[in-house]
């Protein structure tokens, strides 16, 4: 029992609890149990070191030598079944990494080796308070690290029980020239200190600074480690699971941008979705290349690379139209002309890359050109619309201060009514015939000239394309209950960007929350997000809407990339939007028949959420507030106790018969006196007589003629000897009351 109440034990517990929660709170408990364990066993083998140096120094090796092969082992067993080294795993933040079970026992050994060891060492055998400060703020510099918010209960826990150590080992250590007595006395003052203390700090309040740690994290990024763990980060991912969009708060500057306006930005996508994992994977049009070029060939110095032009199709088949009567009255398009077709002034954005690592460049979205770069090797399209940094020699990556300038169309094609009026012909089920017919069209002219054999190109193009969509990018795992909510949802529209926009906005309209703080159970899936939680990321929410357009027969992605919406305006660098890692974001793609790839947007504005989140002030200022009310409670509880404990002594007594009760009487004035048992009744009665001026004398009398002689005691007795013990307690409070102001006053 002594041993489980060692402040120092219980505080490295604490502190253990506290690092092991951010690495994986839900076996926070767990790892606290088995702290407790080690650290309690490894303090015997301390005290015992302080008596017997040499072979306690021996015995500390031993425990060393035990600690490394556990994590070495541990360490082992983790690089075997995890993709990442400890190293980059550990210096990565943890919410955009999957769990790693032998990693962190790798970090519970390690922590659990140097704190109980420190903390044993600056209490109990040295004490010093710096030294005991920078162990307190270690757990704090953990979640620092990666701005993540500390529980507020082991915030609180941690700055009592070091309180309580400081004052322990500081000012309440036996020593040879000193001796503190009525430790009992001095620990309760020392205890409604620290709640004073934990219940007032808590309530103050606190001044909301963000702090500008830009400098400090451009200079983090720029060691080679980073470039390194960055570009382990970015390579190939065949796979995502959404993790990176939690809760990580990277400053960290990526890219510097020049635009007119916020946007998007893609850097890969993923076709594929796994109900039992919730991941996605990637499929071949996420990898295959549609060509490969050199930045600085012939071919690409008017406009590097050509993407397909907005609203291309739609004009190749109007321009059928033109040419043949009767198709454009077969499929509505009489009338039309691609001269009707209005697209809005393309537009410029610069792109200059702060990190290396990446080899994917950042592409905005409805891009038209890649007009150029600074990147001076081989790279490549990819199907998606991805551009890829390819060295065949070896595996290359854009590096710092890498450019990328592309022309772009607004998105502003579907706010012209003709546009769209147009466009949504192409919405039914005989796309593919629409396609068709138009190719028959224009090739039947043989007078081709250079804009027919475009068209013609375009069309061909879009033929092949649209079958692999409708393959593989229409799957949606036959759940039934996505698919009749799906046909719900779009119940009344025809057009497919209609129904684009149906399923968008639903999650805005259905109450569903954006919340970086909800962590999925094992094995949930999108169907538990759209049917139960309703709660996530963007992650969750552009998975759920590319499900959904797949069910009602659109063909969708999911992408990942950057929110371009920090503006930064910088003349030096010539910029004026910021991307950072806390731009992070996951958003969907569906395929508009006649249009083309289409980027949305249906995660819900976490405005609402930010303003009623709960900062830790906030919480640490309530959690004050019950600390406060609960002290005052056990405060008044200790003050009335002693009253309410005599008045219920007394009703008791009266039910007992004389011997039970003189029996109770005595030992009711042992403990309130605080007289050991191993004073005689009549030694007591003396104790009292002379310390409180009290007689109890024939309380004692009747108790050793009771115990002694097996008297049966009367009713008579039993009254006097209730008497005497009212009169005792009385002069017991009088001379405590008196002995409290002479305190007081000398004070």
């Amino acid at each position: 029992m002594k041993i489980a109440c060692d402040p120092v034990l219980i505080y490295t517990v604490i502190v253990m609890m506290s690092i092991m929660y951010h690495y994986k709170s839900e076996h926070t408990l767990i790892y606290g149990i088995v702290s407790f364990v080690i650290a309690g066993l490894s303090f015997r083998l301390f005290d015992y070191m302080t008596k017997h140096k040499f072979i306690g120094t021996i015995g500390y090796i031993a425990l060393f030598l035990v600690f490394m092969y556990a994590v070495g082992f541990a360490q082992k067993n983790g690089e075997n079944s995890y993709p990442l080294s400890f190293g980059i795993w550990f210096l990565t933040p943890q919410d955009v990494l999957d769990y790693s079970q032998w990693y962190t026992i790798v970090i519970f050994l390690l922590f659990q080796l140097f704190m109980m060891s420190v903390i044993y060492y600056f209490t109990k055998i040295r004490y010093r308070i710096f030294m005991g400060f920078l162990i307190l703020i270690i757990p704090f510099a953990i979640y620092g690290k990666e701005y993540e918010k500390m529980p507020t209960c082991f915030i609180i826990l941690l700055a009592v029980s070091y309180i309580l150590i400081m004052i322990d080992f500081r000012q309440m250590q036996n020593t040879e020239e000193t001796e503190i007595v009525g430790r009992k006395t001095i620990w309760k003052s020392v205890t409604a200190y620290a709640v004073v203390f934990a219940s007032v700090a808590s309530m103050i309040p606190k001044p909301e600074i963000e702090a500008d740690r830009d400098f400090l994290d451009t200079l983090i990024s720029a060691e080679q480690f980073t470039d390194r763990l960055t570009a382990m980060l970015n390579v190939f991912r065949d796979d995502t699971d959404g993790q990176q969009f939690f809760r990580t708060n990277i400053n960290t500057p990526l890219y510097y941008v020049n635009a007119s306006e916020p946007m998007r930005l893609k850097t890969t996508t993923f076709s594929t979705y796994h109900y039992d994992t919730d991941s996605w994977s990637v499929e071949d049009s996420d990898r295959n290349f549609v060509k490969t070029f050199e930045s600085e060939s012939e071919s690409m110095k008017n406009g590097l690379l050509e993407f397909s032009e907005t609203g291309s199709i739609v004009k190749a088949v109007l321009y059928a139209g033109e040419l043949d009567g009767e198709f454009a009255e077969k499929y509505g398009f009489e009338g039309y002309s691609e001269n009707n077709i209005s697209i809005s002034e393309s537009k410029w954005i610069s792109i200059t890359s702060n990190v290396r690592g990446s080899q994917f460049a950042p592409v905005p979205p409805l891009v038209q050109n890649f007009w150029s770069t600074s990147y001076r090797n081989r790279m490549a399209l990819i199907k998606s619309g991805l551009i890829y940094a390819d060295n065949s020699k070896s595996r290359d990556y854009f590096a710092y201060d890498e450019k990328f300038v592309y022309n772009y169309t607004p998105d502003t094609f579907f706010m012209n009514s003709l546009n769209k009026s147009v466009t949504d012909i192409f919405s039914d089920d005989d796309y593919k015939e629409i396609l068709s017919d138009a190719l028959d069209v224009l090739e039947s002219h043989s007078e081709y000239d250079e804009k027919i054999r475009n068209y013609i190109n375009l069309i061909s193009d879009e033929i092949s394309d649209y079958e692999d969509y409708d393959d593989f990018l229409l799957d949606y795992g036959e759940s039934q209950m996505i698919y009749n909510l799906a046909l719900e949802i779009t119940s009344g529209y025809t057009s497919d960007y209609d129904k684009a926009k149906a399923i968008e906005q639903y999650f805005s309209n259905n109450n569903y929350v954006y919340d970086l703080d909800y962590r999925k159970e094992k094995g949930d899936n999108a169907e538990d997000f759209i049917f139960t939680a309703k709660r996530g990321v963007c992650y969750e929410y552009a998975t759920a809407m590319v499900l959904l357009a797949r069910a009602v027969g659109i063909p969708a992605r999911f992408c990942e990339g950057y929110n371009m919406s920090q503006l930064y305006d910088n003349k030096a660098i010539n910029t004026n939007f910021i991307v950072t890692g806390n731009d992070a974001h996951g958003f969907p793609e569906l395929y508009i028949r006649g249009f083309g790839w289409m980027s949305f947007e249906p995660t819900v504005s976490s405005d609402g959420i930010a303003e009623q989140e709960n900062t830790t002030a906030d919480s640490l200022a309530r959690a004050g507030f019950i600390i406060l009310l609960l002290a005052f409670a056990v405060m008044m509880c200790i003050f009335l106790y002693p009253a309410v404990s005599h008045r219920l002594f007394i009703f008791r007594y009266s039910r007992k018969s004389p011997n039970e009760a003189v029996s109770a009487i005595l030992c009711r004035i042992y403990r309130v006196f605080s007289i050991d048992r191993g004073y005689t009744s009549q030694e007591t009665a003396d104790l009292i007589h002379n310390e409180w001026n009290a007689d109890i004398y024939s309380i004692a009398d009747m108790f050793d003629r009771m115990v002694y002689g097996e008297a049966v005691l009367n009713d008579i007795e039993r009254e006097k000897a209730m008497s005497e013990y009212i009169a005792a307690y009385e002069a017991y409070k009088e001379k405590k009351r008196k002995r409290n102001w002479k305190i007081k006053k000398s004070v």
